[in-house]
Parts: structure tokens; C-alpha cells; sequence
């Protein structure tokens, strides 16, 4: 997908085929990237909406399971709204969260950059009675502004990233859920995941004094965005190719030129404004 520079090695950031995650190496560990997990999605609905959804929350897990074992990686690295609920997870999200971090190697690494969903989600999955209870993964909790592991910029996109998570060669985050609508000669049409991909536009940063120090502001190669499509499936999110849908994150779509989408399966479809 984009090569990104550790150290003096290139570093590969893949996507896993069919999937809405991908690998890259950081620290010398292979690491699977995954965005807006969104745990506890179907409380929330019956909670917020009145709505009675079957949870999925065993399938979830199995899913996430199943890749850490596909790709062999030794580190996950969630870019944000691990969890659905805006306050601290109770009753059915606690519960998925609880079930899912125990069901964990225990020798995996774990990254949660945090998402406008994950509220206060540190002082139960670090320091609560549980965590202190139970056999974890190692696990890091960093800001929603992100920063760079190992030379791959992240952070989940609900805000302006950090400074040092536009130093590498790419920034991938979440939040937004980008999709495309589909639509069939005779009026049917079908809603799609995908992944968007483009160059950073340093148009919308050039005001912001935090940028003021980044090289390729003024002259030099901006990085690469990448947009991580959502893992949870039932959650939907922004229709990029329709124009009067509005992005969630600050910074887009101003800040992403030469945007192209492609499907979980690797389908190019060419820009996102012309699908």
C-alpha cells in the first residue's frame, strides 16, 4: 500500500485482503492496524434509539483473534473508539472489553490511541481493580492526537494530529468510516467500506503555529494519508462519494489531495469524488 521510512529501512503498511486492518513492522514487531471497534455498538442502539440489534460481540472478538493469528503479529494497534459509549463502558461494553482483552495473548502488545468514543477508558483498562486483577496484555493508552510509532504516523482523526504524527512518510487514523454508495442501472445501490488513500494537502495546516516547523509545509513532500475503514460493520459512517455528505475530521476533505478508495478486497476505484 505506501511505504513508510524506519530508520534507514523501508517499511511496508499492508492491507490485510478482504479485511478492514492492516500490517506494518514498528519496533521490529509485526502490527496489525484496526480502527473504530466500537464495542458495546448494540447496547448503545437499544440504549440511544430504541433499537434491538443482536450483539455481534462474539463475532467481533473471533474476527480480531482470527487476524492476530493470520498475520502473525505480536502487536495490535487500535487507532481509536475501541470503545462506543462517550463516558466509562458499563454493563455489555464492559463486559465485550473485559472478555476480549482476557481473551488476548498475553504476550501481545497493545497500543489504544484514544477516540472521541473512548472517554475515560485508561482508568479501567490500566489502573482499575480488574486490570490489576486479571493477566493482560501489555497495554498503552496515547492521546487521540497520536504521534509516531517507529516512524508511522497515527492518531484517530476526530482531532488536528500531533506534530510528530506528520514527520513520517504516512498517517493513518480512523473516525471516519469511509464508505461509498453504490448504485446499479435500475436504481438498486449497496453501501461499501473502503479505505481512502492520498497525498496530505498542506493548504488547511499552513495556519496552524503547531505545523510551523514541519519541513515539507513550505517545500518538500507532504506524507501520505490513509483513512482505516471501520471494523465494526454495523456502525456506518461518511458516504465519501456523495457531495453533500460532511466529513467528521477536522481536516478533511481539505486537507487530502489525489483521494482514491478502494474496497476491502483491493479494488481500485479510482477518486473518491467520481465513484
Amino acid at each position: 500500500m505506501d511505504s513508510v521510512r524506519n530508520g534507514t529501512q523501508p517499511v511496508r503498511l499492508e492491507p490485510v485482503p478482504g479485511e478492514p486492518a492492516a500490517t506494518a513492522t514498528i519496533e521490529g514487531d509485526r502490527a496489525l492496524l484496526v480502527a473504530d471497534y466500537h464495542a458495546g455498538y448494540e447496547a448503545g442502539l437499544r440504549d440511544e434509539r430504541g433499537v434491538d440489534v443482536p450483539s455481534k460481540a462474539a463475532d467481533r472478538r473471533e474476527r480480531l483473534l482470527d487476524l492476530l493469528e493470520r498475520t502473525d503479529a505480536s502487536r495490535l494497534v487500535v487507532l481509536g473508539d475501541l470503545m462506543h459509549s462517550i463516558g466509562d463502558p458499563g454493563g455489555a461494553e464492559r463486559g465485550e472489553l473485559e472478555v476480549l482483552f482476557e481473551s488476548l495473548p498475553t504476550s501481545l502488545s497493545v497500543t489504544v490511541v484514544k477516540g472521541n468514543h473512548d472517554g475515560g477508558i485508561e482508568t479501567w483498562l490500566l489502573d482499575g481493580e480488574w486490570a490489576a486483577s486479571t493477566d493482560l496484555p501489555s497495554v498503552e493508552v496515547v492521546s487521540g492526537s497520536g504521534g509516531a510509532l517507529d516512524g508511522v504516523g497515527v492518531c484517530h482523526g476526530h482531532t488536528w494530529p500531533a506534530p510528530s504524527a506528520l514527520e513520517g512518510d504516512v498517517l493513518c487514523f480512523g473516525h471516519e468510516h469511509p464508505c461509498i454508495r453504490l448504485e446499479d442501472e435500475v436504481g438498486g445501490s449497496r453501501v461499501e467500506r473502503v479505505w481512502l488513500r492520498g497525498r496530505l494537502d498542506p493548504a488547511p495546516f499552513r495556519s496552524r503555529p503547531e505545523y510551523a516547523e514541519l519541513p515539507w509545509l513550505e517545500d518538500g513532500t507532504p506524507p501520505r494519508l490513509v483513512v482505516v475503514p471501520a471494523f465494526n460493520d454495523l456502525v456506518g459512517g461518511t458516504w465519501v462519494n456523495l457531495p453533500e455528505q460532511s466529513f467528521l475530521s477536522p481536516f478533511l476533505p481539505a486537507g487530502l489531495t489525489e483521494g482514491e478508495a478502494y474496497l476491502l478486497d483491493g479494488t481500485r476505484l479510482g477518486s473518491y469524488r467520481s465513484v
